[in-house]
């Protein structure tokens, strides 16, 4: 992907998109539409076709989780969605990973954090810190059911694909992967794309969801990981 990202930015604030519009064109990226309310997100993603969208929770007519919803349901090319709001909520978090989001961000992140942000989800990747995926699940997850059923999607992964799943969602990097488990990254890349292929996955932020919800990692395994790397 030699070509800087498109963005579409989706935001009821004028000032918000001005200033989001001026701090990506700055480093080069390229602002394709702008959208008022969800609904004109997603005419505006049907109509230009960008590579992300910067969609904000709180709009009128449709909010961004719905539209997000509709984005992603719409076309199997569709844009990476990464929600940004003011209001660090939980159940907008989970909401947005749910309806299908690369990633969440606070309207608060530095210039250098947003570009960040555009380029991870665009290469592919997901954009949330392991620490919060694991509140999440921890408050959001309903534990249930036998351990057969749970985990009933994984039995797809071998069993190095099962322990680099593990690994990735306790929060490692693939440098880190690669470390942890004596392998070159481009062997752990493969790795993490098998996974999500065959659990038919967008990104990382949802193998590590899927990796909690059917009981592969339980809720603070992830801090011992983080510990032993060195990570916080």
């Amino acid at each position: 992907m030699t070509e800087p990202p498109r963005v579409l930015l989706a935001d009821d604030q004028t000032l918000v998109r001005t200033g989001f519009r001026m701090i990506l064109g700055a480093d080069g990226i390229d602002v394709v539409a702008e959208a008022t309310n969800g609904s004109e997100a997603v005419e505006e993603v049907r109509r230009t076709r960008p590579d992300v969208v910067l969609m904000d929770v709180r709009m009128p007519e449709m909010d961004g989780l719905e539209a997000t919803r509709r984005i992603l349901a719409d076309a199997p090319d569709h844009p990476r969605v990464i929600i940004l709001t003011t209001f660090d909520l939980d159940r907008y978090v989970y909401a947005a990973l749910s309806a299908g989001a690369s990633g969440f961000l606070l309207k608060d992140v530095t210039p250098e954090q947003l570009t960040a942000a555009v380029r991870t989800v665009r290469t592919g990747d997901a954009l949330l810190a392991p620490a919060i995926t694991r509140r999440l699940v921890q408050r959001f997850t309903q534990r249930g059911g036998d351990t057969a059923a749970r985990h009933r999607d994984l039995a797809s992964l071998t069993p190095r694909e099962l322990e680099v799943l593990g690994l990735l969602a306790r929060g490692l990097s693939n440098a880190e992967l690669a470390t942890r488990l004596h392998l070159a990254e481009t062997t752990v890349k493969t790795h993490v794309a098998r996974i999500l292929a065959k659990l038919g996955l967008r990104d990382r932020v949802q193998a590590v969801i899927v990796a909690y919800e059917t009981g592969l990692v339980s809720v603070g395994a992830g801090e011992a990981a983080q510990q032993s790397t060195g990570r916080t």
